[in-house]
């Protein structure tokens, strides 16, 4: 599929999925919400790509929702979720539901629902003078793209309550203090770091990773004795894999693994 508002390249087994509205601040428009929302279903449904890295292009990660996108209804009766329920949402959904890592580089501001996409990867590594920004109190909204599930859960229910409600932003070392990213960068190792990392997941043990994720997704709703069930059942499956037995292989032969994802 041909797209306009992002960039989807391969790097061997891993997918580089880019923001391209530089001259925006990388705002999302109905057209590239789009393009987002099918680039994850092309992702998905390629079994060679093994690890996705999502970072935006130019001076900025993704300033949020653009309010001046011709295409968006600004009328005082238009229905502000149908476009969570037919985009955002779906998109959301297939990024925690993804069965491969996602790690976001975080590049300048990550505001609204361009916040929302770097707490909805796995990893997400963030420059120096990157900043976030839970802006939908400034315009009488409230967060979305998960970011009411998501900020209690990283950074517990004080802050995340003051960072929606006050809409501060915050710098790229504080909001690591609070949690919500991995680590923080120069801005100009930023992409090699990324980069480094996310090919380091794609060369990895993909089918654990991928049980890790979905372990992780579904501890959120589970109590203890359910979580220990779940781990049980997966370990059980992993543990009949051809990665487990390389894995075993390589940590005894003292040599690198080299992981198929089966």
């Amino acid at each position: 599929m041909s797209y306009e508002k992002i960039l989807l390249e391969r790097d061997g087994t891993l997918a580089i999925l880019t923001l391209n509205a530089p001259d925006r601040l990388n705002a999302v428009s109905r057209k590239m919400i789009g393009e987002i929302k099918a680039a994850w279903a092309e992702i998905a449904a390629d079994e060679s790509v093994r690890a996705v890295l999502l970072t935006g292009a130019g001076r900025g990660f993704c300033a949020g929702a653009d309010l001046a996108d011709p295409d968006r209804d600004a009328s005082a009766t238009a229905d502000s979720g149908a476009a969570l329920d037919k985009f955002f949402n779906p998109t959301i959904r297939a990024m925690r539901a993804l069965p491969k890592p996602i790690v976001a580089a975080v590049n300048g501001v990550a505001a609204g629902v361009g916040m929302s996409f770097a707490l909805a990867a796995d990893i997400a590594i963030a420059g120096k003078s990157a900043s976030f920004l839970q802006a939908f109190a400034r315009i009488g909204l409230l967060p979305d793209g998960g970011s009411t599930w998501f900020l209690p859960r990283l950074a517990g229910d004080a802050r995340a309550r003051a960072l929606a409600m006050l809409a501060p932003q915050i710098p790229a070392e504080q909001a690591k203090s609070f949690g919500l990213i991995w680590d923080v960068v120069d801005d100009a190792a930023l992409m090699d770091t990324a980069r480094d990392l996310a090919r380091r997941l794609a060369d990895g043990p993909t089918l654990s990773l991928a049980r890790i994720k979905a372990a992780m997704n579904l501890a959120s709703g589970n109590d203890l004795s359910a979580q220990l069930d779940v781990e049980r059942d997966f370990q059980r499956e992993l543990g009949q894999s051809a990665d487990f037995r390389e894995g075993v292989a390589a940590f005894l032969g003292k040599r690198k693994p080299a992981f198929k994802g089966k």
